[in-house]
């Protein structure tokens, strides 16, 4: 998926993303940081498991904070049930490294995404 800025001036719109001709949700989980150690231990294991997501296309984007909190994963599904089994397989919350909070999520941008 690439960025493309949005040239007109317009005001920000909510983005719709289908797959296979559905309408997908957005959902914002915030992992902060519950064990440094475990967090140092388990970061290869959370890398690949982002990874596969991105692969599967059940992530659009993630990051750290820079300060060491935590970071931030933006999921794409169908339900918070659905995506919650998805966090809960997660390395860093399934061993113990980050606890976690998760929010349906309306993107609301200037940017135009395109394929």
């Amino acid at each position: 998926m690439l960025v493309e800025l949005n040239q007109k001036k317009q005001t920000a719109y909510p983005i719709t993303l289908l797959q296979g001709g559905k309408e997908m949700k957005y959902f914002a989980a915030f992992l902060t940081m519950k064990d440094e150690e475990k967090n140092k231990i388990h970061r290869p294991a959370h890398l690949e498991f982002l990874e596969e997501m991105r692969k599967q296309k059940k992530v659009l984007m993630n990051g750290r904070f820079l300060d060491g909190a935590g970071g931030l994963i933006i999921y794409v599904g169908d339900s918070l049930e659905q995506v919650e089994g998805w966090v809960q397989e997660d390395p860093y919350i399934a061993l113990g490294a980050r606890n976690y909070t998760l929010h349906e999520w309306e993107m609301v941008t200037d940017v135009k995404f395109v394929e």
